[in-house]
């Protein structure tokens, strides 16, 4: 039986998924034929920057009297807990973000046998382009709502859709297409920090040791041990150490 599919998109106060906090998710799950949708800005206990304001326009004013993520933390686990993932460029932001967001207030989700399908991937491998950019290219339409958590997830569920139907077969599987969202290699951790070579070996996915071989990088992997990493990226160190 096929799992529930869950586009979702996130808004923040930065890109630096350590020091960074969540100001407004919005969230479509589809369990079969029933659409359920969920949208809250969020308070991050931090102020705003200015920088980031500029893009989403959400102010320090908009939050002040919203939850804040370690209460909607069970929520947002209920919701999320056996869906398969999919979003704009979520593969490599959202989805770890939130992750890392929920672990940390005590609702670590078991991502291990969640596909994540990530429509930017695919639209980078066909076109390199923004999301606003692929709702034009696909849907022929404005993003009149861009960096919007809803209109990005209403976005992203209409280019998704079309990407399906013009690069794909009918018959495509899910996973194939997340394996396609992981750029034809299986998925090594869920932040991303190690990857799989074709041989199927893990290898550092960032850093100064970027391409090598974990099994060669045990001191750098001793230093990645003491840093605030997911536990599943830890459970790889683990493999090593």
């Amino acid at each position: 039986m096929s799992k529930p599919k869950l586009f979702f998109d996130l808004e923040t106060t930065g890109v630096d998924k350590a020091v960074d906090k969540i100001v407004e998710i919005a969230i479509v799950r589809f369990d079969g034929d029933k659409r359920y949708e969920f949208q809250t800005y969020i308070n991050p206990e931090m102020p705003i920057p200015a920088s980031a304001t500029e893009i989403h326009g959400i102010t320090n004013e908009m939050v002040a009297d919203k939850p804040t993520i370690s209460q909607l933390a069970k929520k947002l686990h209920n919701i999320f807990n056996g869906c398969d993932l999919h979003g704009y460029n979520s593969n490599s932001f959202d989805i770890p973000f939130l992750a890392l967001q929920l672990e940390k207030s005590g609702y670590p989700l078991d991502l291990s046998e969640v596909l994540f399908i990530d429509a930017c991937v695919i639209f980078k491998r066909q076109y390199e382009r923004t999301l606003t950019a692929a709702l034009k290219e696909y849907c022929n339409e404005e993003h009149d709502g861009a960096h919007g958590a809803m209109a990005d997830v209403e976005a992203t569920i209409k280019v998704l859709d079309a990407q399906k139907n013009r690069h794909f077969d009918a018959d495509l599987l899910d996973v194939d297409l997340a394996r396609y969202c992981n750029y034809d290699k299986p998925r090594a951790d869920i932040s991303g920090n190690f990857a799989f070579d074709d041989n199927g070996e893990y290898i550092l996915n960032f850093g100064k040791h970027k391409g090598q071989k974990a099994k060669d990088c045990k001191p750098y992997l001793q230093w990645m041990n003491g840093q605030d990493f997911m536990s599943d990226t830890k459970a790889i160190i683990a493999k090593f150490l």
